[in-house]
């Protein structure tokens, strides 16, 4: 095991949830309690992304996102991390390789709000992540019809479980995926981002 990573032990139900959290906030932490409760996990690691050094207004420096993060986070069973950096992978595909090849008997379950979920299919190797591990989509305002309907929910109809089998998701073979309707909570970053603008000007 690489020094700094995350300790799991045997047959423990993880959640990942990736993203750029900038900034992280009650949103985020509401919809890692909701997947926790829902679909049964032991632990849920946030993934917070390096970001695209390319882009000339790319996300907070990733050390300041992850000490942001950790602040507003206090359940034990929630990791702050900055895996894909420690790793050096940058596609949900290769962390995931990279993962399960270190973790080989630890559950995984990819998380995402219902709003990405409406534009899976334009992900790298999006099949892919469906067929190594099983999803769990978490309903967030105005998009949980368009997730129901989308392109990668109509391509994946098959695999798709009720809402009641929501528990026993990590213990399914992928590609599975379910979503689960929850409390809604309307907090974006990016929203939060144009408010702290406007503070600035």
């Amino acid at each position: 095991m690489r020094a700094g990573l995350p300790i799991a032990l045997p047959g423990m139900r993880v959640g990942l949830l990736g993203g750029s959290f900038d900034p992280a906030h009650e949103g985020h932490v509401h919809i890692t309690e909701m997947a926790l409760r829902r679909f049964r996990l032991d632990r849920v690691w946030w993934l917070v992304t390096p970001g695209n050094p390319l882009k000339a207004h790319g996300p907070a420096p990733l050390a300041e996102r992850i000490a942001q993060a950790r602040r507003i986070v206090h359940d034990p069973h929630v990791e702050i991390t900055g895996i894909e950096a420690q790793l050096g992978t940058r596609m949900t595909r290769d962390t995931l390789a990279a993962l399960q090849g270190l973790y080989p008997r630890v559950r995984f379950v990819w998380l995402m709000g219902a709003d990405n979920m409406v534009q899976f299919d334009r992900w790298d190797s999006w099949r892919e992540i469906a067929a190594r591990v099983p999803i769990g989509v978490i309903a967030r305002p105005g998009w949980r019809m368009p997730a129901r309907f989308s392109r990668a929910a109509r391509m994946l109809w098959r695999d798709r479980q009720p809402e009641t089998q929501a528990g026993q998701l990590a213990d399914m073979v992928p590609p599975a995926w379910a979503l689960i309707n929850v409390p809604l909570n309307k907090q974006s970053s990016s929203a939060i981002r144009k408010r702290l603008q406007r503070t600035k000007t």
